[in-house]
């Protein structure tokens, strides 16, 4: 985040997991370094509490620039695990969110003539590996959304980051023993989150009319 306040932007900040405290402790941090910056907690799968959030930071900036469709779950498992309500979740978070995300903020920047969707998608989103069936299903479907959002519009910029392994809390949600055991060594040598702060910072700087319509960003060396 220190990347993107650097950029000079004013940020709304949001978290499907409610972290409020969190949430107010990085707002703090923002606005030391000269940002501004509002928060309000949202959860992603709800179409219409992703619109009030919307609806909240125009009020509050007078407008949207740029989205950063961020809020992704990776509950890894073996397909023959059945573990059917995590599909779900993956479902309902990895993608759905992102719909969400869009359609709150398209009509807008389609009225303004300009603006950006930025979605966050994975390594998985461009290569499938074991346990990872379902969540590298959602990932390539942010990848498929990206690209036909680009094409149907010549308004909106449209980029989506595939990051690889990333200092992240997301294999907290995995709850299957061997897909967590796994991934320790998997998370060796992650990058840090500033990384992909830098990636979204280069996709906002380009001029007008110049799309960078994909970034991967993956440790050196890593084979993943």
């Amino acid at each position: 985040m220190n990347s993107m306040n650097q950029f000079g932007r004013r940020v709304g900040a949001d978290d499907v997991q409610r972290r409020t405290e969190r949430l107010k402790a990085l707002a703090t941090d923002i606005e030391a370094q000269g940002g501004s910056v509002r928060f309000r907690a949202l959860d992603v799968t709800d179409a219409a509490d992703v619109q009030a959030f919307a609806d909240f930071a125009k009020r509050e900036f007078g407008k949207i620039d740029v989205i950063v469709n961020n809020a992704g779950v990776m509950p890894l498992s073996p397909l023959a695990s059945l573990k059917i309500a995590e599909w779900n979740q993956m479902l309902d978070v990895n993608i759905r969110g992102v719909l969400h995300g869009i359609a709150a903020v398209l009509p807008g920047m389609e009225a303004q003539g300009h603006g950006q969707v930025i979605n966050i998608s994975s390594i998985g989103g461009l290569a499938v590996s074991s346990t990872a069936s379902v969540y590298c299903a959602t990932k390539f479907a942010v990848c498929a959304i990206s690209d036909g959002l680009r094409q149907e519009t010549d308004k909106i910029r449209v980029t989506v980051i595939c990051p690889g392994v990333v200092e992240s809390e997301l294999a907290d949600s995995i709850s299957d023993e061997t897909a967590r055991e796994a991934m320790k060594t998997f998370r060796k040598g992650a990058l840090g989150p500033n990384a992909i702060a830098r990636a979204l910072v280069y996709a906002i700087k380009q001029p007008d009319g110049v799309d960078v319509s994909e970034i991967v960003v993956r440790p050196s060396g890593s084979a993943y």
